[in-house]
């Protein structure tokens, strides 16, 4: 997976939002703002491949969280930024 081109981060009065630039992703209609834990994994993801498992990995070590924990939340994340657009290459594997 990668975060999609035309998306960055910014902070906005101690705020972090995700920002469209570009002609073709001016929207103007919503603004995404992250919590501190989506912040941190944004930045990390900024300009690399990443997958679900490595995101939890650093959530689990940041916060000291068990990993399975840590990839259920990584998991509800992903599938709201596919949802917005903010990423391409999503897919996700459920585990029964």
């Amino acid at each position: 997976m990668r975060i999609k081109d035309g998306f960055a981060l910014q902070e906005l009065c101690d705020e972090h939002i995700i920002v469209a630039y570009g002609q073709k992703n001016i929207d103007f209609s919503h603004i995404i703002s992250l919590n501190e834990s989506a912040t941190l994994l944004w930045k990390w993801a900024e300009g690399k491949d990443f997958d679900a498992e490595g995101m939890a990995g650093v959530l689990a070590q940041h916060y000291e969280v068990d990993k399975g924990t840590a990839l259920r939340d990584v998991e509800q994340m992903l599938e709201k930024w596919n949802s917005l657009n903010l990423i391409e290459g999503y897919r996700i594997c459920k585990k029964s």
